[in-house]
């Protein structure tokens, strides 16, 4: 199953909230994750650009835009990003196919 890396910041208002009543988010990330199809397997704060860190397996991108829709519906947060992460072997296959390509640089 893919594997996906989401990063998010909360809005002002959301961290005002939070402060005013200490919650654990992952367990809302995860509800979210599983009712889309999808399974959250990390969820992290963190300091920097974004608030919050997580992955999470998604059956398809299709899927994984849609969590970061509905987040992003939802009004709590201020920025969403969302990668698809390959293990070491998709990225072998990759190269392999790279070294395959017929390209030609602009000149």
């Amino acid at each position: 199953m893919p594997r996906y890396l989401g990063r998010v910041s909360y809005t002002s208002d959301a961290i005002k909230a939070m402060v005013g009543n200490p919650q654990d988010r992952s367990k809302a990330a995860a509800e979210v994750a599983e009712s889309l199809g999808a399974k959250l397997t990390d969820f992290w704060f963190a300091f920097g650009e974004f608030d919050a860190v997580f992955v999470m397996d998604a059956p398809d991108n299709a899927t994984a835009a849609s969590l970061a829709m509905a987040i992003g519906a939802a009004g709590a947060l201020s920025k969403v990003e969302t990668t698809v992460l390959l293990d070491a072997g998709e990225a072998q296959e990759a190269m392999r196919k790279a070294a395959t390509a017929t390209y030609r640089p602009p000149s």
